[in-house]
């Protein structure tokens, strides 16, 4: 069962964590590009701060966005914002997401998403988790996936995983850590089964579409999965 409350907690302790490593940073670093391409780091941080309010948006019955172009006008109007600014707003824009997830509700209700997507309000705290540890990550200052929590890494693995089961262009595909922990995905395509062994941070890179899969071990082609 998800524990909305403990994944709350977890939203808070890394994005302080986040918050912390960009305030040592200056504005000329946001300026330089990210690990997502044609995104700068003030790209991935204006993105933050607008998730945030995006998911407060959905936890109260609004559309998460007004539009798909006005998601990306908002990021573009604020990425080339200055440190003290995007620090400013990523603290305030978390500080109403904990707000809303603090308020009474029933945890139990559907929510809508992006693009139709459904999902349990129980989930949203997760959901913005992920964003945030992905996000630390793709700001390339020193965090890696091998440095995310353990509980999140394996999380967001069965994630990943339920979200390709079945999927049309994935063949029959198992999973194993290096723990020895293993998931099942695809299924939809022909081909498999396809055994792919690495580590949860590998896992995790090539699912989330971080990494190229190159460190992962296969007993056939590493099947090439749809963007995320």
């Amino acid at each position: 069962m998800i524990d909305h409350a403990h994944d709350l907690a977890c939203v808070r302790d890394a994005t302080e964590l986040l918050l912390t490593a960009v305030a040592k940073l200056d504005n000329a670093s946001l300026a330089e590009p990210s690990r997502l391409p044609g995104w700068t780091r003030g790209h991935v941080l204006a993105h933050l701060a607008r998730n945030a309010d995006a998911l407060v948006n959905v936890l109260e019955g609004r559309p998460m966005y007004a539009s798909a172009e006005a998601r990306d006008a908002d990021i573009e109007r604020d990425a080339p914002r200055p440190l003290d600014a995007q620090l400013a707003d990523l603290r305030e824009s978390t500080a109403r997401f904990q707000s809303a997830g603090d308020a009474p509700a029933d945890w139990t209700r559907t929510v809508e998403l992006r693009n139709g997507v459904t999902d349990s309000a129980s989930r949203v705290p997760f959901r913005r988790w992920a964003e945030v540890e992905l996000h630390h990550v793709d700001l390339g200052i020193g965090y890696e996936l091998e440095d995310v929590p353990a509980e999140f890494a394996e999380r967001e693995i069965d994630f990943l995983a339920d979200r390709f089961a079945g999927h049309k262009e994935v063949p029959s595909t198992g999973l194993t850590a290096g723990d020895g922990r293993t998931w099942t995905t695809g299924g939809g395509a022909a081909g498999g089964p396809v055994a792919v062994e690495g580590t949860a941070a590998d896992l995790l890179g090539w699912l989330a579409g971080r990494r190229d899969g190159s460190r992962l071990t296969a007993n056939g082609a590493l099947p090439k999965l749809p963007p995320l």
